[in-house]
């Protein structure tokens, strides 16, 4: 039994976060909240097909991620305040899953076939960070979030002028990072240090080159 003020879990809890992993990975997703009011498909060149292809995959395998290190967060949240909040911006990051992988269908294309590999990965992050505090864990969140807006801006500017259907999703996720990390923070969660931040767009680097392509 966890001591009061330490992070603890159960079986049940261990089995849940696995639970979490297989559906994140590996069955449809699917959300609680449809974007009807998305524009018409409208037909794209092949270049452009591929290049929205590979930046919407880019953000499902940020999805991906998302889902991981909140779930992480939360599987050692020391508050139960805390853990609340942090599954609840886990359960919007699964619509922008869901809305992403809708996307790819829509394309033709596949998600990352590395996603395992960034699941864990960002599982790892989040369970460490929790394991510290939960004041840490909610600066690791604010950043990831800023971080993940600075792709999305990116992201609109190189969408094609036409694709107004991929820039409401991007732009309806954006809204909601930005939503995110000014809850993290207005909860306490801390500016990271320089070199953590640095750490984090470095790895975050890596994660969007390869999957755009594989």
């Amino acid at each position: 039994m966890a001591t009061a003020g330490a992070p603890g879990f159960s079986l049940d809890s261990l089995l849940g976060a696995a639970d979490n992993a297989l559906r994140a990975l590996f069955a449809p997703a699917r959300s609680d909240r449809e974007l009807s009011t998305l524009p018409e498909e409208v037909p794209l060149n092949a270049a452009d097909r591929r290049h929205v292809a590979g930046l919407m995959r880019v953000n499902h395998s940020g999805e991906i991620s998302a889902q991981a290190l909140y779930q992480g967060q939360a599987l050692l949240a020391r508050s139960a305040a805390t853990k609340d909040f942090l599954l609840r911006a886990a359960a919007e990051e699964g619509d922008h899953l869901a809305w992403c992988e809708q996307r790819l269908r829509e394309l033709g294309a596949r998600p990352s076939l590395l996603n395992p590999f960034w699941y864990a990965g960002a599982f790892a992050i989040g369970t460490a960070a929790a394991a510290a505090s939960d004041k840490l864990s909610l600066g690791f969140l604010r950043e990831t979030e800023r971080q993940v807006e600075g792709h999305l801006d990116s992201h609109l500017a190189q969408l094609p002028a036409r694709d107004e259907r991929s820039r409401r999703i991007l732009a309806t996720m954006r809204d909601e990072e930005v939503r995110h990390a000014d809850a993290a923070a207005a909860r306490g969660g801390p500016e990271l240090p320089p070199l953590i931040r640095g750490l984090m767009r470095a790895s975050s680097r890596v994660m969007t080159t390869l999957a755009y392509w594989i």
